[in-house]
């Protein structure tokens, strides 16, 4: 039995230009018959021509043609046996790209930062909100200053630290409060009236006043020494909301005035300017041992929005 002869395959041939007749070069050229195996791709050369050798006849195949920057080109072609077949006006367009620019305002970008910030939390506890890690930290509003305040004042955290310190007072009998579950109470709201005033005080109310923002800025790069001197000076030294450096009269300030307000509600025995003095410089050295513990230790366990 004499099998019949292979048919004899064909060529497809043409030459890629854009619709001004200008050559493409390495544009991509495939055609594609009824089965996903029955396919050719190459690529136009520099003078924008391609060859495709051994299609088979009489099969229909979908022609396509692309390249960056331009749309697609496609056609059909079906080549007899043996034949030469010259796709003719192969030209492309170029694409059209539709681009949307998001512009956010300072603002936007702000609020966005201390949404980010309200998560902060040492060791997914803590509250650690007035720490930016922000490589380009925005001004913070009024409203965002009383937020993030607000936000730290009432955290379930900083009312159990006030049960917490009221024990503490209780047991070495400070301040001068009769003991018992009133002197306890007693205790425990002065510790919470200490924490809130001087939160919301250096804060939120004389940073709103003032123009300066109330938050460490996380350095995490310089020398050790480096690092330590920014810490160490954050309590005397604030960002403006213009950006520039300042003297911190919202920290020192807020440090004076919540310790004055202690004559308020202390007993009698406990009052007086040493109650002010003392408190100041405990709430300002505490504020740089902070500092020195966010830049080389608590930057490490902080859970972060998202984590």
């Amino acid at each position: 039995m004499v099998s019949a002869p292979t048919p004899q395959t064909g060529v497809v041939t043409g030459i890629v230009t854009d619709i001004d007749g200008a050559a493409i070069p390495g544009a991509t050229v495939m055609l594609q018959g009824a089965t996903p195996e029955d396919r050719w791709i190459v690529r136009s050369d520099d003078g924008g021509a391609f060859h495709v050798d051994g299609v088979r006849p009489t099969v229909s195949y979908a022609v396509s043609v692309s390249a960056n920057g331009f749309g697609s080109w496609t056609s059909t072609v079906q080549v007899q046996p043996g034949e030469h077949f010259e796709l003719k006006d192969v030209a492309l367009k170029v694409s059209v790209v539709e681009t949307s620019v998001s512009a956010e305002t300072s603002e936007q970008i702000a609020i966005e930062q201390v949404h980010a910030e309200e998560h902060q939390r040492v060791l997914g506890i803590v509250p650690n909100f007035f720490v930016s890690y922000a490589p380009d930290p925005q001004p913070l509003s009024t409203k965002l200053k009383f937020q993030l305040a607000f936000r730290a004042a009432t955290d379930s955290v900083t009312l159990a630290s006030a049960v917490f310190v009221g024990a503490i007072y209780q047991a070495s009998d400070t301040p001068g409060y009769v003991q018992g579950a009133k002197g306890y109470g007693q205790r425990v709201g002065a510790a919470y009236a200490n924490a809130a005033t001087d939160v919301m005080i250096g804060g939120a109310i004389l940073p709103s006043l003032l123009h300066q923002d109330p938050r460490y800025f996380y350095k995490g790069t310089g020398t050790k020494k480096q690092r330590a001197l920014h810490a160490l000076s954050a309590p005397f030294i604030a960002r403006g909301d213009n950006g520039k450096q300042q003297f911190n009269f919202s920290s020192i300030g807020g440090d004076v005035l919540s310790s004055s307000l202690e004559n308020v509600y202390y007993p009698p025995v406990d009052r007086g300017a040493h109650l002010v003095v003392n408190g100041a410089l405990i709430d300002t050295a505490g504020r740089m041992l902070s500092a020195l513990a966010q830049e080389f230790l608590l930057n490490k366990v902080t859970t972060h929005s998202g984590q």
